[in-house]
């Protein structure tokens, strides 16, 4: 895990307030499976008795804004690239049925409370942060190209807020 990066730190802290075992993975060290290097993820988390998640942390900004000259609010913002989606998947093939990948979608939350996504925010050095989690399966099964020249794929709003559920409901 890139402890420099706030999203993941926030996470970790989210976590370790609520007394949820995981276990951060060290990025620094690269592993090699099958004669090719596999994206790290950034925490094995266990949320709940037979439950186990292979975790990618993703940070975005909740609400997005862009610098088109309209200063134009995004919501949702959920985009990953291939290779996260490939390397999560290998994980998961390397761990088994006993664990099961998700993105955890880490938000700093900013503009009106009232757009935020559900769920109680996470203070975390003066910065508020929801965090909602998607398993791979549903991902995968929902996104569609964002941009072939960068690699990325995303998955349309409407549908994202359905499948995308708040950390909190799975840690009890």
């Amino acid at each position: 895990m890139k402890r420099h990066l706030h999203y993941e730190a926030a996470f970790e802290d989210y976590l370790g307030r609520r007394a949820v075992p995981y276990v951060p993975v060290d990025e620094t060290r690269k592993v090699i499976f099958s004669g090719s290097k596999i994206k790290s993820f950034d925490f094995l988390v266990y949320p709940a008795e037979n439950c186990h998640w292979i975790v990618d942390v993703k940070g975005r900004r909740f609400p997005y804004f862009t610098d088109n000259g309209r200063r134009t609010a995004r919501y949702w913002e959920n985009w990953v690239t291939n290779d996260d989606v490939t390397g999560l998947a290998d994980w998961q093939a390397v761990f088994g049925s006993d664990f099961e990948a998700r993105f955890v979608f880490a938000y700093l939350l900013q503009g009106p409370a009232d757009r935020w996504p559900t769920g109680r925010p996470h203070g975390y050095l003066g910065s508020l942060y929801a965090f909602l989690t998607v398993t791979l399966d549903d991902y995968r099964r929902h996104c569609r190209r964002r941009s072939t020249r960068w690699g990325t794929v995303t998955v349309p709003r409407r549908v994202f807020q359905d499948i995308a559920h708040p950390v909190g409901s799975f840690c009890a």
